[in-house]
């Protein structure tokens, strides 16, 4: 096992974690961006399974969010603004007249301390930021440390810690766009993926929960025995109309399984589970990403990547019944997800 680190733009740090038999991850200081997620296939191919640009300095924009760290509030909040405790809190409106993934300065623009480690079972990354009281309007200095682990087992382990010294919303992910085909040979169209979730949030036209949490039975958005994700590209279901034809939905987990989502490729033999203590997750199917892009291995195009985007909700912050997404001051923010790799 080891780590492997290179310059970037003569300004950033690229950190790559290697196991034994050959997976890597690749990850930028700047936005804890994963650039590079190396597998194989059933056939012994080792290829690239994560979206990333060929330009690094593309990620200086990232308008998709392309292996970024997402902080404070991972996805949308209504009307860019929040109460709490009887205070209003207005925040900066990024997406429309709303709030996304923490405002144009959130933590995908940071650029993390990192202090890289490896011993005989894994090598990792952590990486910390203070995030200062106001800081994109949001209430308290919050202390954040998210480490890296790769294993063996070509398990990808995101572990994610903070503190605040005053209540305030947060909830974190990464923005992975994953595809298994290898080297984006394909969209994900073809991509089987299982969710342990009988309920999703509805949306609105604006992509803001409206409050309903339907029942997956009968739509689309039942992923429970698995179904393809092209299902949902061409269907009339109004939610998948909604989102641009496909998913950018949260789905709330049951916690029946081991494992809270499964995703297969057919043709690569790909598997890869996702396992997580987080009460559910945002699935979005790249359905606004642009064909403009350049990124490492084809153009960008719609449906080229999914993300699994693994949080509580922010529609907590507006209704009732909602995965919640305050941490209270002085208390202990802790939520794993992990991500693994294998072939069938």
């Amino acid at each position: 096992m080891m780590i492997e680190t290179t310059e970037v733009l003569g300004k950033w740090k690229e950190f790559t974690l290697i196991n034994d038999t050959k997976m890597s991850v690749s990850v930028l200081n700047y936005g804890g961006i994963i650039t590079k997620i190396n597998v194989p296939d059933r056939d012994g191919n080792i290829e690239n399974v994560a979206l990333g640009f060929k330009d690094y300095r593309d990620y200086e924009a990232n308008p998709p969010f392309l292996g970024a760290l997402i902080g404070r509030v991972a996805g949308r909040i209504q009307g860019s603004s929040f109460e709490l405790n009887g205070e209003s809190y207005p925040l900066e409106a990024n997406d429309g007249e709303n709030h996304l993934h923490g405002g144009s300065k959130g933590f995908h623009q940071v650029i993390w301390d990192v202090t890289p480690f490896q011993n005989d079972v894994n090598v990792g990354l952590t990486l910390t930021h203070k995030s200062a009281d106001g800081e994109g309007g949001y209430p308290g200095n919050v202390e954040v440390k998210v480490t890296y682990t790769l294993n063996n087992e070509n398990q990808l382990s995101l572990f994610y810690e903070a503190t605040s010294d005053q209540t305030t919303p947060l909830t974190l992910t990464n923005h992975c766009y994953f595809n298994l085909s290898g080297d984006l040979k394909t969209t994900v169209q073809d991509h089987h993926v299982t969710i342990d979730s009988q309920q999703f949030v509805e949306l609105d036209e604006e992509l803001i929960p409206t409050g309903a949490k339907p029942q997956v039975e009968g739509t689309t958005f039942d992923f429970r025995l698995g179904r393809r994700l092209g299902d949902g590209f061409n269907d009339e279901y109004q939610q998948n109309k909604i989102a641009g034809n496909g998913y950018d939905h949260y789905f709330i987990f049951d916690d029946n399984k081991e494992q809270q989502a499964v995703v297969r490729e057919p043709n690569s033999g790909r598997v890869m589970s996702v396992k997580t203590n987080q009460p559910g997750m945002v699935m979005y199917t790249g359905n606004s990403l642009d064909d403009q892009m350049q990124l490492a291995e084809a153009t960008s195009q719609k449906y080229l990547g999914v993300c699994f985007e693994t949080q509580a909700s922010p529609a907590s912050l507006h209704h009732e019944g909602f995965p919640d997404v305050r941490l209270n001051a002085g208390e202990k923010y802790e939520k794993e997800t992990v991500f693994t790799f294998g072939i069938e």
